[in-house]
């Protein structure tokens, strides 16, 4: 229930989307209201990109330049550590 209460405080609690362009305005609102600094990407309403990547609830990838996953987290929030994931884009930094 906090996550709901959270949802509202912040003003981004939206019904599911139906179709992508749906799911594009939500985001952008979203993007907006919570101030995210970060480049967004989108998944179709398919979700085939999370079905792949297993992206849910959250999950960090290193995507290096060659298109390639360097670094996958275990699911979020609790999964992440932050010094795997910085030795990740150290590593991909230094093969630039």
């Amino acid at each position: 229930m906090w996550q709901l209460n959270s949802n509202v405080k912040d003003g981004v609690l939206f019904s599911s989307p139906a179709t992508d362009a749906e799911r594009a305005e939500t985001a952008a609102v979203c993007v907006v209201k919570l101030a995210v600094k970060l480049p967004a990407l989108i998944d179709g309403v398919d979700n085939r990109v999370e079905r792949v990547y297993t992206g849910w609830p959250d999950r960090l990838y290193v995507i290096g330049t060659d298109g390639r996953i360097r670094y996958k987290s275990a699911a979020g929030p609790f999964g992440f550590s932050t010094k795997a994931l910085e030795s990740s884009l150290q590593e991909v930094l230094k093969a630039n």
